[in-house]
């Protein structure tokens, strides 16, 4: 899951995105709502948590671009203005879900992750493909039955190949979804993430390559 951590706050904001990556999800941060603007009009995301006050473009005007461009991600306003009247204007310029600070982290791991499914193909809340059973929320991997224990990358980039739901899913999407934008688009990171993740899922080999076209399972 790709995720945009939009808040001013900067301990805060790099605090989010650190706990989120150990969720296994591929974040970015923007600290000001022009350069949420800029990030989200070059990558896709499935989730924006989104601040409300913020600088050089407000968060709510932020909000209705997103919903005026037919953006696909879902828009989590995360904000102090945590009162009804808040929550009410937030959600009727277009914000999908309200999360008033302080907030429990759990809280807003469940909410992106119920976010991301609604981004994305209706799918079950627990995956299972050719033996291999993924749950997200618990970050669990088994297969026939054994846990797997897997790198929070190694997650990620199994959650994007079993949402494929046997299709194709080409490298370049994998670097999109499984990883932030700070990485470069030519490294072999993909390659070596398959193949300790082939590794650790065992025999028979589940996830099958398709030359010039990417990666299936």
């Amino acid at each position: 899951m790709r995720v945009l951590v939009v808040e001013d706050e900067r301990v805060l904001a790099d605090t989010i995105a650190t706990g989120l990556r150990r969720e296994a999800m591929a974040v970015d941060v923007a600290y000001d709502g022009a350069a949420a603007l800029e990030r989200t009009s070059v990558n896709d995301y499935d989730v924006v948590v989104l601040d409300r006050d913020l600088p050089r473009v407000h968060g709510d005007e932020v909000c209705r671009r997103l919903v005026a461009d037919g953006t696909a991600a879902r828009v989590l306003m995360l904000t102090a203005a945590g009162e009804l009247d808040d929550k009410v204007e937030g959600l009727s310029i277009g914000a999908d879900d309200y999360l008033a600070k302080p907030f429990a982290f759990a809280e807003l791991i469940a909410r992106i992750r119920a976010l991301g499914r609604r981004s994305a193909p209706p799918l079950p809340p627990v995956l299972e493909r050719s033996g291999v059973r993924l749950d997200p929320a618990r970050r669990v991997v088994t297969r026939g039955g054994t846990p797997v224990e897997l790198t929070p990358k190694e997650f990620a980039v199994l959650e994007v190949l079993m949402r494929g739901q046997g299709t194709v899913v080409s490298a370049e999407h994998l670097l999109e979804k499984a990883w932030d934008e700070n990485i470069d688009p030519f490294t072999n990171v993909v390659r070596v993430t398959m193949m300790t993740l082939r590794k650790k899922l065992g025999e028979p080999q589940v996830i099958e390559t398709v030359p010039g076209a990417g990666y299936r399972l």
